[in-house]
């Protein structure tokens, strides 16, 4: 048996495959999915997500939103998704740079801004986790 996996972002589909089994991070810490898993709807928390398919591991970074399991198909919409091949470090601590200074620079930030800015800094540090972990 197997499972269906559909990750996408407001921007793309970012993972669609026929899988063994994926480690979602959630608010209430790691969740493994295997074929047959009751239903699930549970909130994503800012990590590392795994998907194993044979004797391959692939390895994603994800940012909020949440993942659905009903039957055998799991579905992940997340605000943020990226595989850890195109993830791009020089450019992600770029732009933490640029959020974290925007940040410490304002004086009146829309709280909305804030947490939109927030929000791009842990995403970046759970990529760049990701990343050099695995160096």
């Amino acid at each position: 048996m197997s499972l269906t996996l559909e990750i996408v972002t407001p921007e793309a589909r970012v993972y669609s495959d026929t899988i063994d089994t994926v480690v979602i991070p959630t608010l209430d810490g790691e969740v493994g999915i295997l074929p047959g898993h009751i239903p699930l709807l549970t909130q994503i928390e800012h990590g590392e997500l795994r998907v194993t398919k044979g004797t391959t591991t692939t390895f994603l970074a994800v940012g909020g939103g949440f993942a659905q399991v009903s039957g055998d198909k799991v579905s992940v919409l997340a605000e943020h998704a990226i595989t850890e091949e195109k993830i791009d470090e020089h450019a992600v601590e770029t732009a933490q740079k640029r959020a974290e200074q925007a940040i410490r620079e304002a004086k009146n930030l829309d709280p909305n801004e804030f947490e939109h800015l927030q929000g791009m800094i842990r995403f970046a540090g759970t990529q760049l986790a990701l990343k050099r972990r695995r160096r």
